[in-house]
Parts: C-alpha cells; sequence; structure tokens
C-alpha cells in the first residue's frame, strides 16, 4: 500500500494561494511558520496570539495525520472501501477547505470532515 499526506502542508499551501489570490504573495522560500504567523495575525490581537494559534495549528493537523496513519489499515481503508468502492492500494489524503475543513482521499473522492 502506498500512502502520501502532508495535512500541514497543505493547509500552507491554501493559506499561500489565499495571499497570492488577494494581491499580497509570500516571497519564494518563505518559512512556513511565517506563513502561519502572518495567517493567524489577521485575526489576532497580538503577535504571541498568532503564534501560539500557529504553533496550535500546526500541532493540531500533525496529530490528525498521526491518527489517520495509526487507524490506517485498520479503520479507514476498510471504510474507504466499503464506502467508495475503491479497489487501489494508493492512497493521497490532502487537508481542504471547503465550506468546512476536510480531510479527502484523492483515488477515491472519500471525505472525512474535521468540522
Amino acid at each position: 500500500m502506498e500512502t502520501s499526506i502532508d495535512l500541514y502542508k497543505d493547509w500552507i499551501d491554501t493559506v499561500k494561494e489565499i495571499f497570492r489570490g488577494s494581491g499580497f504573495p509570500f516571497e519564494p522560500g518563505t518559512p512556513d511558520s511565517v506563513v502561519s504567523r502572518t495567517y493567524f495575525r489577521q485575526t489576532s490581537d497580538t503577535d504571541e496570539e498568532a503564534v501560539k494559534q500557529a504553533y496550535d495549528n500546526e500541532k493540531r493537523l500533525k496529530e490528525l495525520q498521526k491518527k489517520l496513519l495509526d487507524n490506517l489499515e485498520a479503520v479507514i481503508v476498510p471504510d474507504i472501501r466499503r464506502r467508495t468502492d475503491y479497489r487501489g492500494d494508493r492512497f493521497e489524503f490532502r487537508w481542504v477547505y471547503n465550506q468546512g475543513e476536510h480531510i479527502v482521499e484523492s483515488h477515491s473522492r472519500y471525505r472525512i470532515p474535521l468540522d
């Protein structure tokens, strides 16, 4: 079984796209921590609060990813097969925002809502 997943990178890429689309793109090579902190600074009262929110978000996404991988063979793959009839052995999980946060498996279109 081949699995790819990097939920935090997907989130960072989405934030970069949001800023690019609003006319304020990040410079190439901007560290993820700066991207995340900048995003949360938009709604935080202080830099310290933005740093904490950025840290908490990264931790949350990495914990979600670990849970998914820890339960992949016993829970997730059987559920994907039952719900979607996908029989392949390649799984590509991505974090997406579409009317709320979701983890989507690209080959089967399996969706896990996070809200």
